[in-house]
């Protein structure tokens, strides 16, 4: 354990500004606030903020960050108090060992819940200042260093997975390589420790094998540069074991397959000599296509910036070089650290190297609770990045996968609301293209345009499926409130009763509810039917209403039902509180009745559908419903055709020229049997009402190449 003149000492070495006597007084108060108490190791506790503390200074921070180092645990695990912490080494100290003792609380949870909670309240707390991350992942760092000393096989593999979740993907976005490698190998060697030792083994056998051929290779770049009048610091590291199985995970290959377990790199004096030594190494050895990055012209979101390529180096070996001056070499192994931020007056959020901080607080926003915001946030972090341009030549790195709708978020979220339309390098293309490194994007929007519930089965960052669940989420609700008004009025109306916001109010305490909306959506979503708001507001009429509903369904069967007490379903969304059954796809114009489904809202069916066979004997569940079409609403529905064609060349384009010339758009093609003389195929076209329908059916019935056409139905 280091003592206190040591630490004083190792601080005072890189900043003979500091604190000392702050330093001191903290390191005392620590030690006699923890007193007597032990680790899971045996060791005495204080050794571990000590070791936090050395950790930090490891990356050379300011006093404030040690001194929250030495008591980040006195709050939570002694009898010190925030006013204590307040008083004796003042607010900011306070205000950081405060911001990790909320963390230290939640993390004894243990469940999935509190872990996003956590998650939460660390990006909440570092967003206000970064050094609260520091100085957690520095105690995560060494109680991960100690893990082994836990006896509970699950608690271990518990705090791995937060580890490997969370703390490690943190690290790499602060740039702080070594604490992101440690925290990852120290993870999956508990998480799997089989792969880990078979990696291990094979890297040994390799080091025995190969270690004068890496020296021969460090001699010979060297050498190389040197030849050209280029100074620079050569050297060689080997790649961690955990970065070598993700590899072979993520290109599905053997260990003899990998070609570049050894990075080189090389460093100079400036940003003109980074690229002079590229020009001289490709220049020497033969480039492996596809192997080349520049991330000094394109900084990495942590502020990482180096040249990386591949090429057949000596020995005529597969390598991979990073080409850096010192500058970037110092940020890329301290990051943030390296920057010392929390020196400046701006916060971190307002860097361009924090838009991910940003981000990830615009996804806290849009989230309904800490464990939807939990996997967003993963989204956002594990996914590797392409870099993507604006028209006006802006920058947006993004995961993976994107696509214009994960560009349009990133752009702004009002871009992505609106979104309509983009252009990916000047060409029109659909909205779920997923986007390539170097394209340039161009997003059209409309006033009229809201998030699409299917962008979610597309989009990949977490701020774009965060905005879109949210816009589904109040619409649902509206469109539920909307829904279970209707029934509602609709139930008082059949029985000859009055509805009024007195009588809802009256009875909202007795369902749990807080306002006339919240139990209209509760009616419209079937968790309560129009009978029980009607029996809780006049008790009696239950039996009288459930009688008249059987009726009502008996009738309607046979053309005969009323429909002055038809819902109507006019301006809800299709997919939020209404749905239309696939087994049938009722069209305006069709006979229709509702099922209503807990928690679903109601799916339309044609009222001969074979499928309402199966709620004969559920009348609680049939609701009349009707189109009452509104011009305000104009909306294509889709009617699916069974077709039977000629089997002769151009019947196919006869056939979807007719179904255009109508006004008719196949949406889906499905050739269900074909013989020598006929194709029989499933069509479904979006049209606008059963008028439009039949007048197609009559057209193609006209056509010779068509031997048959009918409706699908079932």
């Amino acid at each position: 354990m280091m003592r206190q003149y040591q630490l004083v000492e190792l601080v005072r070495g890189y900043d003979p500004g500091a604190d000392e006597d702050a330093l001191n007084r903290a390191y005392v108060f620590s030690m006699k606030a923890h007193g007597s108490q032990q680790r899971a190791s045996g060791d005495s506790y204080f050794s571990h903020p000590v070791e936090v503390a050395g950790i930090l200074s490891d990356k050379k921070l300011d006093t404030a960050s040690i001194v929250t180092g030495l008591l980040h645990d006195t709050v939570e695990d002694t009898i010190a108090t925030l006013e204590d912490i307040e008083e004796l080494f003042g607010p900011e100290i306070s205000r950081l060992v405060d911001g990790v003792t909320k963390l230290s609380r939640l993390e004894l949870q243990g469940d999935e819940s509190r872990q996003a909670e956590n998650f939460r309240k660390l990006l909440l707390a570092m967003s206000e200042d970064i050094r609260v991350l520091l100085v957690k992942l520095a105690d995560r760092l060494h109680n991960m260093r100690t893990l082994g000393y836990i006896e509970d096989d699950e608690k271990r593999r518990a705090i791995a997975r937060e580890t490997m979740d969370i703390y490690a993907p943190l690290a790499e976005r602060i740039g702080i390589r070594d604490w992101k490698e440690e925290l990852e190998g120290l993870a999956f060697a508990e998480l799997n420790p089989d792969a880990r030792a078979s990696i291990v083994n094979r890297l040994e056998f390799l080091r025995e094998r190969g270690v004068v051929v890496v020296g021969r290779v460090l001699d010979e770049l060297r050498q190389t540069l040197a030849d050209e009048g280029l100074e620079a610091e050569v050297s060689g590291r080997e790649k961690t074991p955990y970065s070598i199985w993700r590899k072979m995970q993520r290109q599905n290959i053997v260990f003899e397959q990998l070609s570049d377990i050894m990075a080189f790199r090389v460093v100079v004096d400036s940003v003109e000599d980074c690229y002079r030594a590229l020009g001289i190494i490709h220049g020497r050895y033969r480039v492996i296509p596809g192997r080349f990055k520049d991330y000094i012209s394109i900084a990495k979101p942590n502020g990482y910036r180096s040249l990386h390529t591949g090429v057949m180096g000596p020995e005529n070996q597969r390598i991979e070089v990073q080409i850096r001056n010192r500058e970037m070499h110092e940020i890329a192994e301290l990051g943030v650290a390296a920057h010392w931020q929390y020196k400046q007056e701006t916060r971190p959020t307002e860097g361009t190297e924090y838009r991910w901080l940003r981000e990830l607080l615009e996804i806290l926003e849009h989230t309904a609770g800490p464990e939807e915001f939990l996997e967003h946030t993963k989204l956002e972090m594990f996914i590797d990045q392409v870099f993507c341009f604006s028209p006006k030549g802006d920058l947006y790195a993004l995961p993976q996968g994107a696509t214009p709708v994960d560009f349009a978020y990133a752009v702004h979220t009002d871009i992505g609301n609106t979104c309509v339309a983009a252009k990916i390098n000047g060409r029109l293309m659909p909205l779920r293209t997923r986007l390539r490194n170097g394209n340039q994007v161009e997003i059209s929007t409309s006033k009229a345009q809201t998030p699409s519930p299917t962008w979610e089965s597309f989009v990949v960052t977490g701020k774009a499926r965060a905005c879109i669940r949210r816009f589904v989420r109040s619409q649902e609700a509206e469109q539920y409130a909307n829904l279970g008004r209707e029934i509602v009025e609709k139930t008082f109306r059949r029985n000859a009763y009055e509805l009024t916001r007195k009588a809802i109010l009256g009875v909202l305490k007795k369902f749990g509810l807080g306002s006339p909306d919240e139990l209209y959506a509760a009616v419209g979503s079937a968790r309560l039917t129009g009978r029980d708001v009607l029996a809780a507001v006049y008790p009696g009429v239950k039996d009288k209403e459930r009688q008249q509903k059987v009726v009502s369904i008996a009738e309607a069967r046979q053309g005969k039902g009323e429909t002055d007490h038809a819902v109507p379903i006019t301006g809800l969304i299709p997919g939020m509180a209404v749905h239309f059954a696939s087994c049938c796809h009722p069209l305006p114009g069709d006979r229709i009745v509702g099922i209503v489904s807990t928690g679903k809202g109601v799916t339309i069916h044609t009222i001969d559908c074979d499928a309402l066979e199966s709620f004969a004997d559920m009348p609680e569940q049939w609701l009349d419903v009707s189109w009452e079409a509104d011009p305000r609403y104009p909306r294509m529905h889709v009617a699916r055709i069974h077709v039977i064609l000629a089997n002769e060349p151009g019947s196919l384009g006869t056939l979807s020229t007719v179904i255009g010339r109508d006004g008719g758009n196949i949406s889906n093609l499905k050739i269900t049997n074909r013989s020598e003389d006929f194709f029989e195929m499933q069509i479904d076209i979006e049209v606008a009402d059963i008028k439009q329908l039949t007048n197609i059916i009559a057209a193609l019935r006209a056509t010779s190449v068509i031997n048959a056409v009918e409706r699908a139905r079932g």
